[in-house]
């Protein structure tokens, strides 16, 4: 590898820490050609340091530098020892006691001596303070570069730290600024869409009508009932800067309208948290007619899916890809039949990229619930999902394997959304990349959203569906024929509308612990947070599994994907023809899997 493309890998790895230090880049592009690793090897080889509890310093210095070239250091004298004392790499016999007497074989887990026979069904695993390194793999053939380019969220240590966030020591404050934030930014979306001059206030007594734009609440009479939000308990509540924050009750006009809608939708689904603009008046009585809904303007779609975008050769970009969400085991028992089987499908096809979605040990399983395990639920994890990933990473070098976490794995100590990324001990495989949920990422410039948290179900559950006239509708797309019947691509639309992967608020106190909501750092819930832009624009697919019937939809410029559950034995496969010079949705192919 030339010193430029080194230059170039570790400035993406390392990111503008080292990428703006001219001292510390040159050094860390004399450790890659002195000890032979990528800029991917010294990344990982750095993350394992700065993981070690007897490591303080976590940001990237030259002190970091220097204790990072003493380890490679170390390692590589290792290294040296052990091919001069072995040339082969053979397992080292131990015995491990079992129920049944003490059987000898090669290591399980590490060092650990697991007592009593498992009643889980888990099979042999490898150490993963054992397995072998990135380098030594790339050396022995195991691995190979990578048939895709990923781009996503970055991994330097202020980064993670920052989803990392401590949760429950949120602020009145702090959640008041965030949502008052949320109104104003969308007013700004609001005024410049429409070319609107001036936006009202709801609260103040008017002979015209004017526009406002607030946040729709339910009455909270009607909420402490515990009732589905209706057209009697709507309040508009506004923000500080636009109406101080007043909560005023809605009705609406018997010829209500709603203007740049989808067309064929007839009408408008309100929920609570939701963002919108209304016309209408205040006639002093206490309320505010609407007279005209204002639809939320869709997000942008990327240049990729226009066709307009870098447009390489179509051989050089094409991709497939499985994505399956979890449960991934029947309530039953923990033997993960489900994701076996699919494993023995993934030998066979060979996706370039696997999406797995949590949870992975799900906290719900009535054995984790009972503690009715014999073992941690990281032996557990390791045996039924490390192994197998690594088996499959060796039968196709060229993949790549995304793991998305859920509230519910017991295994995330970030029970929050949200949510950072697993721990880097649960990768066990430089191919093996943690993501946080939700999550934005690309994949050769094809752009993503990911999020593991049912909002279909829970938009379906509260959402309220008001039917109006429509005026300036906007025609379907393409193949986007969805219309007033199709309701999940209408739900698929208010999450692009709404820009959010949750835009619910407040969370239902009946589903409240299936999202464990932290409103203040809301910013991770943004949707239009696109790490290969700086601008902000719609992804081109979007994947939200739910317990809602599983669907391939086009909604505007998006492909939206509910993948289901794998303990529902179906999964999700894609395929990228590669760019060209169409619409990226005539290159890419959804199909919905049913397991064997």
């Amino acid at each position: 590898m030339s010193t430029a493309e080194l230059r170039k890998g570790l400035s993406e790895s390392f990111g503008p820490t080292v990428a703006s230090d001219e001292k510390l880049l040159s050094e860390c592009v004399n450790m890659c050609q002195m000890f032979g690793l990528s800029a991917t090897d010294l990344q990982y080889k750095w993350e394992a340091l700065s993981f070690s509890s007897t490591y303080s310093i976590k940001i990237f210095t030259m002190d970091s530098c220097a204790a990072l070239k003493a380890k490679c250091q170390r390692d590589k004298a290792a290294e040296q020892a052990k091919l001069s004392k072995a040339p082969g790499r053979a397992p080292m016999p131990r015995n491990m006691d079992m129920a049944k007497g003490r059987v000898g074989g090669p290591a399980k887990f590490g060092s650990a001596n697991l007592d009593g026979a498992l009643n889980v069904g888990l099979p042999p695993v490898r150490s993963l303070a054992g397995a072998p390194s990135f380098s030594d793999e790339k050396r022995n053939g195991i691995a190979g570069p990578s048939n895709v380019t990923f781009k996503g969220p970055a991994t330097d240590e202020i980064s993670r730290k920052k989803r990392a966030y401590r949760y429950m020591y949120e602020k009145v404050s702090e959640r008041s600024e965030v949502l008052d934030d949320k109104i104003d930014e969308f007013a700004e979306i609001i005024r410049e869409h429409y070319h609107i001059a001036d936006l009202g206030d709801s609260s103040a007594a008017t002979e015209d009508s004017i526009i406002v734009v607030g946040r729709i609440c339910l009455d909270s009479e009607s909420s402490s009932q515990n009732v589905k939000m209706n057209e009697a308990s709507l309040i508009l509540e506004s923000s500080r800067m636009m109406g101080s924050g007043a909560r005023i009750p809605l009705k609406f006009d018997a010829v209500v309208k709603v203007r740049g809608g989808s067309k064929g939708v007839g009408g408008m689904g309100l929920f609570p948290g939701a963002i919108v603009a209304l016309r209408g008046k205040n006639g002093g009585g206490g309320w505010f007619l609407v007279e005209e809904i204002l639809a939320m303007p869709p997000m942008k779609p990327s240049p990729i899916s226009l066709g307009t975008g870098i447009k390489p050769e179509p051989g050089d970009s094409a991709f497939s890809m499985c994505i399956a969400s979890g449960p991934f085991t029947p309530d039953a028992d923990l033997n993960y039949k489900p994701w076996q089987t699919l494993c023995e499908s993934l030998k066979t096809t060979k996706p370039t990229v696997l999406l797995l979605i949590g949870p992975f040990i799900d906290t719900l399983h009535p054995n984790i619930k009972n503690g009715d395990i014999e073992s941690t639920p990281a032996h557990i994890f390791r045996a039924q999902f490390t192994q197998n990933l690594r088996d499959f990473l060796d039968l196709s070098p060229g993949s790549i394997v995304l793991l998305v976490p859920s509230i519910r794995d017991i295994i995330n100590d970030h029970a929050v959304f949200p949510q950072s990324e697993f721990s880097a001990v649960f990768a066990g495989d430089p191919r093996i990349r943690l993501l946080p949920n939700p999550c934005r990422f690309t994949l050769n410039d094809l752009s993503f959203a990911v999020s593991s948290v049912d909002v279909l179900f829970h938009l379906k559950k509260e959402e309220f569906f008001k039917q109006a006239e429509e005026i300036d509708s906007v025609s379907p797309s393409g193949n986007d024929t969805s219309g007033s019947s199709d309701s999940m691509s209408n739900l698929c639309r208010h999450i692009l509308q709404q820009r959010s992967f949750y835009p619910i608020f407040p969370v239902p106190l009946e589903i409240s612990s299936d999202v464990n909501l932290d409103i203040s750092h809301s910013e991770g819930l943004k949707l239009g947070s696109d790490p290969d832009s700086a601008q902000e624009y719609a992804p081109d697919i979007l994947i939200v599994p739910s317990r809602l019937k599983h669907f391939s939809k086009l909604v505007d410029s998006t492909i939206a994907i509910n993948p289901s559950f794998l303990v529902k034995n179906v999964y999700s496969t894609l395929s990228f023809g590669g760019h060209g010079m169409s619409a990226v949705r005539e290159r890419i192919n959804v199909e919905l899997v049913k397991l064997n």
